[in-house]
């Protein structure tokens, strides 16, 4: 079928309509994060899933068998987690001490060096002014920020849970959803329906497995490049720092600090290794921008990438971190259904059909009352 081409009208709506589900989504996070990450599994385990269907086994039995596993797989490693997390909470919180102090040493003795190659910079006592900063928010971090963290953490925890169940009836009752709603659409604009929840799979699909995939060659990418330079598990923050950026903007810049501050604190006599990390982390954000996100979100979405900038930035606007994790797969679906629904409405034929057959249905109704 060859590719539609919308016009500026289904564009306005695409956009405004992308915007209003953003702003409504903000008010059910508690429903949307956990939504997310459910719809991030199925697209893992659904390839699991069609694999045993294709040996015989029937759908439900092999979406408990996949589903099983994998939850039991996540029950373990989260119990280690937790468990590792508990017996090592003091030696924990030291090298959290550790490292936000090799990351304020890094910056005062960044700032003195370009206080002494630059006069204005010494003139307005730069390095004075933010080491004041930095030493009054670092010194009561704890007392500041950490009650509101926690909190924060513990009122998503709950929502959190949902996650394993809105996955698994994803996994088994999916189909019997679509199936469900097509039923609902007059018999003209059949065919128009399956082809609008196919698209809006395969554009969920395309979307998260290729975020997946980028994140893995960001975790390949960072880990090589920090292994390169000499830093210390250099496969853990790879993979930390790619999973951060899958909030844009925020998520890299948060993955960068993270990392230098590590570099900071092991060798804080080598600040190369810091300015180092920077490098890498800045050659692997261009190589996102200009080659792996257009090859596989970009394709993935056919979309403008001005349009995706701009999205990105009242995704933030209106709904602040989700807005930006959630502004381009809602756009993605948001285009499909602006493209089917606009066919639908220029169509004449389509509503040739659909006013027939409300003719004919209104006779058959009629006919036994004359």
């Amino acid at each position: 079928m060859n590719q539609r081409q919308s016009g500026p009208i289904v564009w306005l709506g695409v956009i405004t309509a992308t915007c209003l589900l953003l702003f409504l989504l903000q008010k059910i996070l508690w429903l949307v994060v956990p939504f997310l990450f459910a719809m991030i599994l199925y697209y893992i385990l659904v390839p699991a899933i069609a694999r045993l269907v294709l040996l015989g086994i029937e759908r439900d039995t092999a979406a408990m068998l996949v589903g099983g596993v994998f939850f039991i797989l996540i029950a373990v490693a989260l119990s280690f987690t937790i468990a590792t997390f508990t017996a090592r909470m003091a030696s924990l919180q030291e090298l959290f001490a550790h490292y936000i102090e090799g990351g304020v040493v890094f910056v005062s003795n960044t700032l003195q060096s370009l206080e002494y190659n630059f006069a204005v910079l010494h003139k307005v006592h730069a390095r004075a002014s933010v080491d004041a900063w930095m030493v009054t928010n670092t010194d009561n971090f704890a007392q500041l920020y950490l009650p509101d963290i926690l909190v924060s953490i513990a009122g998503f925890l709950p929502s959190i849970f949902l996650t394993p169940f809105l996955t698994f009836f994803l996994l088994r009752d999916g189909r019997k959803f679509k199936i469900f709603l097509s039923r609902a659409v007059p018999n003209a604009f059949f065919e128009e329906s399956l082809f609008l929840l196919h698209e809006v799979d395969q554009t969920a699909r395309r979307y998260f497995q290729g975020l997946l995939k980028l994140t893995v060659i960001d975790t390949t990418v960072l880990a090589l490049g920090l292994w390169a330079i000499g830093i210390d598990s250099p496969l853990l923050l790879g993979l930390i720092s790619a999973m951060l950026a899958w909030v844009p903007f925020i998520g890299s810049v948060m993955g960068c600090l993270l990392v230098v501050m590590v570099a900071a604190a092991d060798a804080p006599a080598n600040p190369l290794l810091a300015y180092g990390a920077i490098g890498v982390f800045v050659v692997v954000r261009l190589l996102d921008d200009f080659v792996f996100m257009p090859l596989i979100l970009g394709r993935s979405l056919h979309m403008h990438p001005l349009i995706a900038v701009l999205m990105i930035f009242v995704g933030g606007e209106l709904a602040g971190i989700p807005g930006l994790m959630l502004v381009m797969p809602l756009l993605g679906v948001a285009m499909v259904i602006g493209d089917t629904v606009g066919h639908v409405v220029t169509n004449q034929r389509l509503r040739a059909r659909h006013r027939h057959a409300k003719i004919i249905r209104q006779k058959q109704a009629s006919a036994d009352l004359i």
